[in-house]
């Protein structure tokens, strides 16, 4: 029985309503009497149980969180996936006000270990033109410790969560520090700096990293305030950066690389969408204007603009059925047309979640480091 699909949902709704029948039927009928009471009681403890899962069926149908038994009871290692590259076409300073307040992660590595682990920094950035601020964590490879690197500038990368995210998941669950590591380890990536975020500077509200009319420039902080005050503190190349997210964060990528192609060259995006968003985590965006909203809709402005000269890399199961899964990555891919190079990664299997996006973290990070590379980095 498939775990999106509707006869589950069934089974567990009859299940909700045949365990009360059957504890009142126990309670009633069962003979002796403590029997009685622990056939109710059992049967009570797996309706409630049976409630619990059928809402998180009902929530993983919608959100295409898990698509197959075996992502629920397996952890999913990275070659449980297999990944199929398509390529979709051919083609090739902060003013006053803003700041970034740092302290090294101790638990992460002690400085002895700096130049062979890397460090994590926690940080609060504050923009000089959006006036907004958000914690973040930067990661700096080992290179940016070693005598041999020693004035070297390294490229950054903006990572992103999805919405509503938890800023230390990029470290705990997708393992952005140590996949790097591994990859510059295996030669398979050069060093970077990982500037990690969550994607809604005004949490709780998603603001879906958009210049809201009246309201907050997350737009503008995260492609002008974000690199402006992280090249005042560390050593970041001055105009290679990439940016990297799931889900909402994935969207946020695109769209940075696509309207700041200058600054970002090079974006991946896992599992995200590429049409502007509308729901009760966002409320009205755009100031009720139609080219605010058209302009923040990717296939729009692939359609009736220009296309811009950066680099994406999207990747998307076929098994995420929802409106912002498959159906609309391939849209975006049958639109995209040079100067923009489009690659993408299409699994047969997965879903909207952790295991899915770990499995592709490593060919991403090396698809970046090598885009970001060739683009022109100085380390």
């Amino acid at each position: 029985m498939s775990i999106t699909g509707v006869p589950l949902i069934v089974v567990l709704g009859l299940g909700l309503l045949v365990f009360p029948c059957l504890a009142i039927l126990g309670w009633t009928r069962v003979r002796p009497r403590g029997l009685a009471i622990a056939t109710a009681v059992g049967c009570l403890v797996l309706g409630n149980l049976t409630a619990v899962v059928l809402t998180g069926a009902v929530a993983n149908r919608q959100g295409n969180f898990y698509t197959s038994w075996s992502q629920v009871f397996d952890s999913g290692s990275a070659q449980t996936i297999a990944a199929k590259p398509v390529t979709a076409s051919a083609g090739t300073g902060a003013g006053a006000g803003g700041s970034l307040k740092a302290r090294t992660d101790a638990g992460f590595s002690s400085r002895g270990q700096w130049a062979t682990q890397g460090r994590l920094d926690r940080v609060t950035i504050r923009g000089a033109t959006s006036r907004l601020a958000l914690p973040a964590l930067v990661y700096l490879p080992p290179q940016y410790f070693q005598p041999g690197h020693r004035k070297d500038t390294f490229p950054t990368v903006e990572v992103f969560t999805g919405y509503p995210g938890k800023l230390e998941t990029l470290v705990t669950a997708m393992n952005y520090p140590k996949t790097l590591h591994a990859q510059i380890s295996a030669h398979r990536a050069k060093p970077m700096i990982l500037v990690m975020m969550r994607p809604s500077v005004t949490f709780p509200r998603d603001t879906e990293c958009t210049d809201v009319p009246g309201g907050p420039l997350a737009e503008t902080f995260y492609a002008q305030d974000v690199p402006d005050q992280v090249r005042r503190h560390y050593r970041v190349d001055p105009v290679r950066w990439g940016a990297i997210g799931d889900s909402t964060g994935g969207y946020c990528a695109a769209k940075l690389a696509m309207s700041h192609p200058a600054t970002f060259p090079a974006a991946v995006s896992l599992s995200g969408y590429y049409t502007a968003l509308r729901d009760h985590t966002t409320g009205d965006l755009w100031g009720g204007s139609k080219l605010q909203r058209n302009l923040n809709d990717l296939q729009w402005r692939l359609k009736h603009q220009p296309a811009p000269a950066t680099s994406l890399l999207v990747t998307i199961s076929q098994q995420e059925k929802k409106p912002n899964g498959y159906s609309n990555t391939r849209a975006f891919l049958r639109l995209a047309k040079p100067p923009l190079a489009v690659d993408s990664i299409i699994t047969p299997t997965g879903g909207h979640n952790f295991i899915s996006w770990d499995a592709l973290l490593p060919q991403s990070l090396s698809w970046l480091s090598n885009k970001l590379y060739t683009s022109g980095a100085t380390a």
